[in-house]
């Protein structure tokens, strides 16, 4: 959830009775109620506010409130990193290879999480694949960049951001076999003609570097 809708979150909650209307936030927030009418909508749609209805007091349409649906977390700060401590901390406590482990789970979320708008994945070629890598790894924070040598395809991916670098850093034998099956499961969901041979943490000053290579062509079940 962005700054913004955080802040649209907390207006309602602090609301006299915990419905606050458009007008209300609006004001609250110093915006034009249109702009607190999206993000509120917005929250609607992810399961985080509700609307309910007003009760009529004259001519025209009741007035709409918004409320925090029952059973949403209170409070405005969320501890993220810790839940994630907490959770590589029990991989490595509970599997007899935590790398190959963190990998395979990659693997699965990277199959989950990459964009296919193909209907024939056999057919698709190593640029698309890899523009689709490209997406998926922006889309998740990595600021990526496809370095080539020349005309040819590129054959490197560099990350330029981390967006779990707090945890990479204590957790690097977990979180960057993590990073590796996420490109190594999107590339295999599409059926790629290229795969992600290995990925160096840090090998440039401010960059970790993916290595592509040629994937092996899977037999068509007859």
């Amino acid at each position: 959830m962005n700054e913004r809708r955080e802040r649209v979150l907390g207006a309602v909650r602090r609301a006299t009775d915990g419905v606050a209307g458009v007008p209300e936030v609006a004001e609250h927030l110093g915006v034009h109620p249109n702009t607190a009418r999206f993000h509120l909508e917005a929250l609607v749609s992810d399961g985080v506010l509700e609307r309910v209805p007003g009760v009529p007091t004259g001519r025209g349409r009741p007035r709409v409130g918004y409320r925090a649906r029952p059973g949403s977390a209170r409070g405005e700060v969320r501890r993220y990193r810790l839940l994630a401590e907490i959770l590589l901390g029990q991989l490595s406590a509970t599997s007899d290879d935590p790398p190959a482990t963190a990998t395979a789970v990659g693997r699965s979320w990277g199959a989950h999480l990459v964009p296919r708008r193909t209907p024939s994945p056999d057919m698709i070629t190593r640029d698309e694949a890899t523009t689709r890598l490209i997406t998926m790894l922006d889309e998740l924070d990595f600021a990526p960049e496809p370095v080539s040598e020349g005309p040819t395809p590129p054959d490197r991916v560099r990350l330029r951001h981390c967006p779990f670098l707090e945890l990479a850093e204590p957790h690097r034998d977990l979180v960057c076999p993590l990073h590796l099956g996420l490109m190594q499961g999107a590339l295999n969901a599409l059926q790629a003609p290229v795969t992600v041979a290995s990925l160096k943490p840090f090998a440039e000053p401010s960059a970790c570097v993916a290595h592509l290579t040629p994937a092996r062509r899977r037999r068509r079940t007859p």
